[in-house]
Order: structure tokens, then sequence, then C-alpha cells
């Protein structure tokens, strides 16, 4: 190959890569503003229709608005379709960066028992007001949650670095620990009084309806803690798709970067369950039609999958308020409709078309 022919190909190389970069710069702005469509839809249904240029007035121009429409948007609707996006936005991306570092295509915080090791801890205080912490307060809930995740995330990655630990060891211990915390949660459920048991099976359902302004900041706070330290690891986890040994060769500890990431799962997941319930299949979902949209490289990768799990929990959102008139279903059931089959593709297919 002659050194013009050399200059020509990685000029043609250049030209292909700024071509695929613009391409995925392109598909996140289009699901930005799908998102934000899909948000104002989600404001704007409800017992009282209003209309895509009314409510963005509103929102714009709050004191410009009518009083009872300036109340039923901010005071009501606006917290729940926030916590919407915000809890897919928290969901998706636990959801990709546990398949990242577990180098798993069915990991999410739902399949591999996190979100039901949440739901254990976050019963145990609704039934009992049982405290892992005895200084939690008013977030026991959220506390709990916590703590049982972590445990459950410690499990699995202790599980994984044991010599000869496969994928569908780590796939069949998620379905252990699920059985596990489900098994618990109705023990939990079975000796406790009739009003707690009510308020633990609306609550695992999952339900946007009672998301306020507080519990929205604690979730917003959450996602804007961990996001910025995913952004700043985003070479080290794409690397880490090349596989464990080829990602310690560049220099990158592979455990602290697995152990670490593990903690901020148990976080983003953990606290939207405290907050509306248990969730599922947005974890999983959002990450693979992220990879079929904008490929495995994390700086494109990461705000999709975000992206993404906020449109689908917006538009679960704004289904389950339309569905049945003069009721809102669960989110939880409208996400599992919508995630099932995905699930089984993923299952049926080994995962290798998007992984």
């Amino acid at each position: 190959m002659t050194e013009a022919q050399t200059v020509i190909g990685h000029v043609n190389a250049i030209g292909r890569y700024r071509l695929a970069s613009l391409r995925k710069h392109l598909v996140l702005c289009l699901l930005l503003a799908a998102v934000v469509l899909v948000f104002l839809a989600d404001i704007a249904t409800g017992p009282a229709l209003y209309g895509l240029g009314d409510v963005l007035k509103t929102v714009l121009m709050p004191a410009d608005a009518q009083a009872q429409m300036r109340v039923v948007i901010w005071s009501i609707r606006m917290p729940s379709a926030l916590m919407a996006v915000v809890v897919g936005m928290a969901l998706a991306t636990a959801g990709v960066q546990m398949q990242t570092v577990l180098n798993n295509p069915l990991a999410s915080p739902f399949t591999l028992g996190i979100s039901s090791a949440a739901s254990f801890g976050a019963a145990l205080a609704l039934a009992f007001g049982l405290s892992f912490i005895p200084v939690a307060g008013d977030y026991i809930v959220a506390v709990n949650a916590f703590i049982m995740a972590l445990g459950s995330a410690l499990i699995i990655h202790s599980v994984g670095l044991r010599r000869g630990s496969s994928v569908q060891t780590i796939v069949l211990l998620g379905i252990a620990l699920v059985f596990s915390f489900n098994t618990a949660l109705a023990m939990v459920q079975y000796f406790a009084n009739d009003q707690a048991v009510a308020a633990i099976v609306f609550w695992t359902m999952g339900s946007l309806t009672k998301a306020t302004w507080p519990k929205l900041a604690v979730t917003a706070a959450v996602l804007v803690l961990t996001i910025p330290i995913f952004v700043y690891r985003r070479w080290q986890l794409t690397a880490l798709r090349l596989g464990e040994a080829r990602a310690a060769s560049f220099g990158i500890p592979v455990r602290r970067l697995r152990l670490e990431t593990l903690v901020l799962i148990s976080l983003l997941s953990s606290i939207p369950v405290a907050f509306v319930g248990t969730i599922g299949f947005v974890g999983l979902v959002a990450p693979h039609i992220a990879r079929m949209l904008v490929g495995e490289d994390q700086r494109h990768l990461l705000p999709a999958s975000a992206m993404i799990g906020a449109l689908i929990m917006s538009s679960s959102s704004t289904v389950a308020k339309v569905l049945v008139p003069g009721a809102v279903l669960p989110i939880g059931v409208i996400t599992a409709v919508i995630g099932l089959p995905v699930f089984f593709y993923l299952i049926l297919k080994g995962g290798r078309e998007t992984w």
C-alpha cells in the first residue's frame, strides 16, 4: 500500500467516524425532544384534559395562567410527571451499568433481585416500623430499601468474583434472590395488619400518585450525584466491555470499579423503589434499545439509556391514566406489559442481537 493510499484510508476512516458520531448526536437530540413531548403529554393527561399549548404556557409562564389550571399543573401533575422522568432515568442508568460491570445482557436491578431486596427492606418499615438505622427518621423506608439493595448487590458481586463463575451462574443467583426476597415479602404481609398489607400491596405495584416535591428532590439528588461519576469513568466502563483482562491491561482497577459501580447501582435502584414502588423491566429494556441506536460507547450509551428510560416511564404514566377512564392503573403493571415481550425476546435470542 502506497503512502497516498494510506493517507486516503485514514481520511476515509475519520470521515466515517465523524459521520457516525453525528448520527449518534442526532439520535440523542431526537430522544430529548421525544422526552419533552411525552412529558408535556403526561402533564396534559388526567381527569381534566388540557391542550399541549396551554400546558406549555402554564409551565413556562405560570403567573399568566388561570389559577385553577396553575394549581392542577404545578401542585398535582408536575411532581408525578417529573418523578416519572427521574425514576426512568435512574432505573435505566442502573440497568446499563449493571449489564456493563457484570457482562450480562439480562442483568438489571429487577431481574437480579436488587429491586426485590429493596422491596423487602421497605416493607419491613411500612409494616412494622423496623429500621436498620435508628436515626433514619422520615426516610426509614428509603434507608431500609438502600441497605437491602446494597446487600443483594454485594452478594452478586462476591459470587461474580469466584473462579469459574459464569453469566448463567449470576442469572441463576439473581432468580434465587428474587424468589427469596419475594417469599420474605409474603411473610411480612402475612404477619402485618390489614392496613399495612394494603399499603404494601399498593406500593409493590408501583404508583406515581403519591409523588411529592420532597420525594422528587431526593430522587433527583441521587441521580445528580451518581451520573457525573459514571460520566467521569465513561472510558473505563467502555473498556470493561472488551473483557476484564483487556481492561486490566489498560491499568483499570476492575474489581474496585465493579464494586463502586454496584454501590451506585444500589442507590439508583433503591431510592425509586422506596418512593414509587417496584417498577420492573425499565432497567432491562432501555439499555438494549439504546445499544441498538448508539452502540456501546458510554459517551452516547449512558445518555441514550437514561432518556429512553424516561421516555418509557412517561409514556407508561400517560397510558396508566387513559387506559381505564376514571382510574389510574399501577404504573408497574404498564411497564411490565411493555417489558415482558422484550425480555422473552432476549431470552430466546440469547441476547446476541443486542449485546
